[in-house]
């Protein structure tokens, strides 16, 4: 039995007159994501966010619980009080998140405790948008990922395998500074990230593809990697942002979108960030 991703989609705030909102762009891309499955909302057991920068940098309730409400998923527990329906939480794990939230999937896909999973990745600006500061080096947008149960075993996740990065400490922090918040602490945050980071970040993202493959034995001729950053030019916001926890979900629909390299018949997603660490799964597409 495999785990397989049934369809996936991304959001992005397009509407400068509206502040962009990680809720709002969580559910657009949860929609679309049912929509291309032709999947109604009823039809999943859980939904994991793993988004980690909100609007107003909102931390209660959980994130999840208003993106299913928004999703449209099981709205009215006494109306469809099914044990397994409509469960959510939110996994919060940095870059690493959407693989993080695979690995718990396929625990729950695997022993039937959920028939389909939801993931969703969204990071807004807690001002509204990313692009009035040139300071942020996130873009405002969400990616969803929609997995299901294959009877075909060669199809789908392999084991998804964490690498840290040594002693070190974290390269990234992003936290509210009350020393300098003021009174406009809701719509400001603090993203600190030391020289050489993405330097590093890049060593480790290849010293866990080289872990991965050798532990399972992957031929890198057949072998497509798509991480730890989205394309060059995909998924970049208007102010020059880039992908945070949805770059895995725009990863994965570049690759499927753009002719397969030949003889490739396995994609293998790495993800690496404060930590430092870095996530690897392979993954065989189904008719790829």
């Amino acid at each position: 039995m495999g785990i397989v991703i049934t369809a996936s989609a991304t959001a992005t705030h397009t509407d400068p007159g509206t502040p962009a909102s990680a809720v709002d762009l969580a559910g657009r891309a949860a929609r679309r994501c049912l929509a291309r499955a032709r999947v109604s909302p009823s039809g999943v057991g859980v939904l994991v966010n793993v988004g980690v920068y909100r609007e107003n940098n909102t931390f209660e309730p959980a994130l999840a619980a208003l993106v299913q409400k928004e999703t449209g998923i099981n709205p009215d527990y006494l109306a469809d009080p099914q044990p397994a329906a409509g469960f959510s939480f939110d996994l919060m794990d940095g870059a690493c998140g959407v693989l993080s939230a695979v690995q718990a999937g396929q625990s729950l896909l695997a022993t039937g405790t959920t028939e389909r999973l939801l993931i969703t990745a969204a990071d807004v600006h807690p001002g509204g948008d990313a692009s009035r500061d040139p300071d942020y080096p996130y873009a405002d947008l969400a990616g969803a990922f929609l997995l299901e149960r294959d009877a075909d075993p060669d199809t789908g996740f392999g084991p998804v395998r964490h690498y840290g990065g040594g002693d070190r400490p974290t390269d990234v922090a992003g936290y509210l500074d009350l020393d300098t918040m003021g009174s406009g602490g809701r719509s400001r945050i603090t993203v600190h990230r030391t020289p050489g980071h993405e330097q590093r970040t890049g060593q480790l993202a290849a010293a866990a593809v080289a872990a991965y493959t050798g532990e399972f034995g992957l031929d890198a001729g057949r072998t497509l990697v798509i991480g730890p950053d989205a394309p060059a030019g995909v998924g970049d916001g208007p102010g020059g942002g880039r992908p945070h926890t949805a770059a895995p979900v725009l990863g994965y629909l570049h690759a499927l979108e753009s002719a397969r390299p030949e003889g490739v018949d396995t994609l293998l997603f790495v993800t690496a960030g404060a930590g430092p660490r870095a996530a690897v799964a392979s993954y065989r597409p189904q008719g790829w």
